[in-house]
């Protein structure tokens, strides 16, 4: 292995961010699992895109309207802790969508009371996460860290785990797999506990009203161009594509492609291919300069591949399509992740993250709601056609809003060394930029 081409693997050296890295890898192998079983599950019960819409919703709804708690309660209380709380909950849930599912008992309304359940969850364990990482790694290895991060998410939620998913669906059935990913679950709180704690950012973020803090986080937000702008912009572009793709792609590949369950986990693991493949390679460089630009372009790319779903007419096309959607959407969010990360100050950074999650999914159950009887009157092709194209236009425009990219102008603020008194020493390792 060259140096170049170990400097991915760099973060692994730190013992808090291995813990973390490993129960992440394990419960996003259930979570990929999760979503050839649900989508498969659904369409079992109902089989119309309107029915995995709804859940879509349920899911989705409970995510959006507690992510600002999600973020105070990063910034306030110890990160490790609020991850263990919300992976608890979602083990829970995903269990007991096993169990229903195994003795025959589950319904159309169960389902969408358990994704709700396992929503919320969500909402606190994605700010803690992202907010905790600056906190175990010093800021010379930010960009090796996201780029695993980007690595393992598509490797095990894209890739292994959709192609397992759908193994095990079609032999086991939804209700085991449902059940692994449960277990998934509980490796991954196993890991958080065997982490030493991680000191909150300040103890001034203890103080104040939830309300207040909330307001401090959207001020901030406010008075940056660069991040309410793609806020804005992730805002509109997730509600021309997110819901048609994640509602009509499943549909396709089962109704107009005659493709089995191990098809469309076939789909997904491509996607994870390609979003490795990227992961690999922004892992071994540093930020582009001009780093807003990368963004802009590579997202708008990206998104318009989503037509390539409906202009596909076989399973390996859309296979094709997926590796290239998520090659470059993964290229783009090590990039904005690690802006991020370097720009916003320690003590605000769970809440700046719930404000990314919230404003740029803000409109997914109007996108998931949309998507039934849009796709009723122009067909499930056409729809992700169209889907695919606004996506991308929107995104483009936003790249020309004035002050977006005035932070290519001038240095990267850098983030103070992340507090280190409970973590062993390991030696030097190799500096490189984050991206």
């Amino acid at each position: 292995m060259t140096a170049s081409s170990a400097r991915i693997w760099a973060p692994l050296r730190l013992r808090e961010f291995r813990l973390l890295w490993t129960g992440m890898t394990v419960s996003l192998l259930g979570d990929g699992v999760f979503t050839v079983a649900l989508a498969w599950q659904v369409y079992e019960l109902s089989n119309a895109p309107t029915a995995l819409s709804f859940v879509g919703i349920a899911m989705s709804v409970p995510h959006i309207a507690l992510l600002l708690f999600g973020g105070v309660a990063s910034d306030r209380f110890e990160r490790r802790r609020v991850m263990i709380a919300a992976d608890l909950l979602r083990g829970l849930a995903v269990g007991t969508f096993g169990l229903l599912s195994l003795v025959g008992a589950l319904e159309l309304w169960h389902v969408m009371v358990i994704a709700a359940a396992f929503g919320a969850g969500t909402a606190f364990f994605g700010p803690a996460f992202d907010a905790v990482v600056p906190d175990l790694v010093p800021g010379d290895l930010l960009t090796q860290a996201n780029s695993l991060d980007q690595f393992v998410r598509p490797a095990a939620w894209r890739m292994l785990g959709p192609a397992l998913g759908g193994w095990l669906v079609a032999v086991l059935g939804p209700g085991v797999a449902f059940l692994i990913d449960a277990g998934t679950f509980a490796v991954s709180v196993l890991c958080l506990l065997a982490m030493h704690p991680v000191p909150v950012a300040s103890a001034t973020d203890r103080e104040g009203s939830v309300l207040r803090q909330i307001r401090e986080g959207f001020g901030y937000v406010r008075s940056q161009t660069w991040l309410w702008g793609t806020l804005v912009a992730a805002t509109f572009a997730y509600l021309a594509f997110l819901g048609p793709t994640e509602v009509l792609l499943p549909f396709v590949v089962k109704n107009e492609m005659e493709g089995s369950a191990a098809d469309l986990g076939l789909i997904f693991a491509l996607g994870g291919v390609g979003a490795m493949a990227s992961a690999i390679v922004m892992g071994n460089r540093a930020v582009p300069t001009r780093n807003m630009t990368f963004i802009y372009l590579v997202w708008t790319a990206s998104t318009l591949t989503v037509a390539g779903y409906g202009l596909a007419r076989l399973p390996w096309q859309a296979m094709a399509a997926c590796f290239v959607f998520n090659a470059l959407e993964s290229a783009g969010t090590i990039v904005w992740i690690t802006t991020k990360q370097r720009l916003v100050p320690s003590h605000l950074l769970g809440r700046i993250s719930s404000f990314d999650w919230f404003i740029s999914i803000g409109l997914l159950p109007v996108s998931y709601a949309l998507t039934g009887p849009v796709s009723a009157a122009l067909g499930a092709r056409p729809t992700l056609i169209w889907a695919g194209v606004l996506g991308g236009a929107i995104t483009l425009s936003f790249l020309f809003l004035p002050g977006l990219r005035d932070i290519e102008r001038g240095p990267a603020i850098r983030r103070p060394a992340p507090i280190r008194r409970s973590l062993p020493s390991i030696g030097a390792v190799p500096e490189i930029d984050q991206g």
